[in-house]
């Protein structure tokens, strides 16, 4: 852990105020993002960056998060506590202003904190901004101090309630339900997001506490191997090609820079970048310069030591980084965060201190090390060869028409509209299901394409082989993007994407083959919202001329609760639709397609690190992982026939 710092002074003069604290409970989305469960998550995610800023600056190295019986959660750190002084410019407490002022913080100058994880310092007085109430306690200087707040404004003075041989800050919060959609948080996401911070923070204890159930939950986070550990972690699932991660890191003037590194049988790359704790999703310096280094070094090496003939072609990036599980975290002082999202970094002179860095230490590595050195090109000639060989086979498809814009899928029912911002495709499993959404369909906009043959599992094959698999060609087709490095957001045909598949374990597995398949060869349709999935109904209820379609038991037992209907009852009738097809085409129009009547499910990428992982568990060759997922995860469902 970075002990740098533990020589600055953390005071009241390192708080610097950039603007008061306006509109975040009648805007809340501008600062988490939204007052879903992922906004709600936020809230805890804030004050522990908190925390996580003091494990950094080397005066923290034990968190814990709890989650009380109240639904409010305690944070406790065993940092320096945050300064309780007057503030030289406001001249209240600098604890109250920390949580009443928005911008204020100890981030925005050089003194108290080296690099943050914060985002952009908003944290505590947002987090109390939306929540019903909050009460901090401060150990510092021997003493203890505290205070309370009500939905952002005080309801207490900073006070000293005790003594205390301790330091740290301790700080309880109750999200307010106005504000959120709902208040109950969801253990396992969070466990998810608190392990990653442990990883990325080596040697840092995050102690999680679940009190709301009969029997207490709690999970000790600690990685000493940091992240390394991380990409042992993330590999759990997958057949390792060589025993242990490779690691690098280095340093240069205000910037820090940590590799882990490990190659997989498998096809698909699972690269994650960070910039002071906080994940970079859309990439940036960094990334680019990790992604041109490794493709040099590979080349390089694999050229001296005649691995790669002068005549074959150089090995792509795609093939370097094909099975590659990898995290890139890097430490800035001032980092410049640019995306919509702002979750890319911008800093031009991160790409050549990264790049450099790969390129100096990973040929050393493989130099010393010549037996993985020569796997890991094995593995990248390997998928150079597929790569061409799928060249070849998508170019003798297309001399087949089949891949021609002109020519589309034969059993693809097309719309009349053109502007693809106004269509919508839906991909059916069976024949019998689409000829009923053929029939049920609205033509202007929706088009149908049943599915027919066996379905490929792409986390268990290469790019070749999608192009040669007979139930995913006409889906490339009909889409019109292509896949892979070739793919194509402005071709897309349809803006939404829409699965309808039976509500049964089979439609189930079906659709995590498709989502599989386009988080894997067409993951900007995921990233860019355009994939949907349907929700049939799974039974009809009917008494006398009243209708009703329920999507799973649990709506199913409140119909018949409400209206005091008994199951019984001669008088009604309860139908199960085992399948789509058993749906005529107005009822499918109905309950599943009609824009007015219908409910969708659209498939965000909030976390990809986190679906990587899943899809590696669901659909990966080892059973332990699989089975671990799915006992940690059931008692979470809340729909299984979704």
């Amino acid at each position: 852990m970075d002990c740098s710092m533990t020589n600055k002074t953390y005071d009241e003069n390192q708080i610097q105020v950039l603007e008061g604290l306006e509109a975040v409970r009648k805007r809340p989305g501008m600062y988490i993002g939204s007052t879903s469960v992922k906004g709600l998550h936020h809230l805890i995610y804030e004050i522990v960056a908190n925390s996580i800023d003091e494990a950094i600056a080397g005066r923290c190295d034990k968190i814990e998060v709890i989650l009380n019986k109240d639904s409010s959660v305690t944070v406790i750190d065993n940092g320096s506590g945050i300064p309780v002084g007057i503030h030289p410019q406001l001249g209240i407490p600098t604890l109250e202003v920390v949580h009443t002022v928005l911008h204020a913080g100890g981030k925005f100058g050089s003194g108290a904190y080296k690099v943050s994880g914060g985002l952009h310092g908003v944290g505590a007085s947002v987090v109390n901004a939306l929540s019903e109430y909050m009460e901090v306690e401060v150990h510092r200087s021997g003493k203890i101090y505290r205070q309370a707040y009500e939905r952002g404004k005080p309801l207490t003075k900073v006070e000293v309630i005790g003594e205390t041989d301790r330091s740290g800050t301790k700080t309880t919060f109750k999200p307010d339900h106005e504000i959120f959609e709902e208040t109950e948080f969801i253990y396992e996401d969070l466990l998810t997001k608190l392990r990653e911070m442990a990883f990325l923070n080596k040697g840092l204890l995050i102690v999680f506490i679940d009190q709301r159930k009969e029997k207490e939950v709690r999970n000790e986070l600690k990685y000493d191997g940091g992240i390394v550990s991380f990409v042992e972690y993330m590999n759990r699932s997958r057949q390792v090609l060589h025993e242990k991660p490779i690691y690098l890191s280095g340093e240069k003037d205000d910037a820090s820079l940590e590799i882990a590194m490990q190659y997989n049988d498998s096809y698909a790359e699972s690269i994650f970048s960070y910039a002071n704790n906080t994940g970079t999703t859309e990439g940036g310096t960094h990334l680019t310069g990790f992604k041109s280094g490794i493709t040099k070094v590979i080349n390089d090496y694999a050229k001296k030591f005649n691995l790669l003939k002068d005549n074959d072609k150089n090995l792509t990036g795609e093939d370097v980084r094909e099975g590659l599980t990898a995290i890139i975290s890097v430490k800035v002082a001032e980092p410049q965060f640019e995306g919509q999202t702002k979750t890319k970094l911008g800093n031009s002179e991160i790409r050549s201190f990264v790049e450099g860095i790969v390129t100096e230490k990973l040929y050393a590595y493989l130099e010393e090390n010549p037996n993985i050195a020569k796997v890991i090109i094995e593995k990248t000639i390997t998928a150079a060869r597929a790569r061409e060989a799928a060249k070849k086979a998508r170019e003798l498809t297309r001399r087949k028409s089949a891949l021609e814009t002109t020519t589309l899928p034969g059993k693809l029912a097309d719309c009349t509209e053109r502007d693809p911002a106004l269509t919508e495709i839906y991909i059916v499993e069976g024949d019998s299901a689409g000829g009923s959404a053929k029939l049920g369909r609205d033509k202007r906009f929706q088009a149908i394409l049943p599915l027919w043959g066996k379905m490929l599992n792409v986390e268990k094959s290469r790019i070749d082989k999608v192009y040669q698999n007979e139930k995913l060609l006409p889906v490339i087709t009909a889409l019109g993007t292509s896949i892979g490095d070739e793919f194509d957001v402005s071709k897309l045909r349809y803006h939404k994407v829409i699965i309808m598949a039976d509500a049964d374990v089979d439609g189930a597995h079906i659709r995590c083959l498709l989502l599989t398949f386009f988080f894997r060869y067409m993951r900007p349709l995921v990233e860019g919202g355009y994939v949907y999935i349907a929700q049939p109904p799974l039974y009809k209820v009917a008494k006398g001329k009243e209708e009703i379609y329920a999507y799973n038991d649990r709506e199913l037992e409140k119909i018949l609760k409400e209206r005091n209907w008994k199951r019984e009852d001669g008088n009604i009738t309860i139908q199960r639709f085992k399948g789509l097809g058993e749906m005529n085409h107005d009822q499918l129009w109905e309950t599943t397609m009609n824009p007015e009547t219908r409910t969708i499910l659209q498939v965000n990428l909030e976390d990809a690190r986190e679906a990587d992982e899943v899809f590696s568990n669901l659909m990966g060759d080892k059973v332990e992982p699989r089975k671990e997922f799915i006992h940690s995860h059931a008692k979470h469902v809340r729909n299984l026939d979704i």
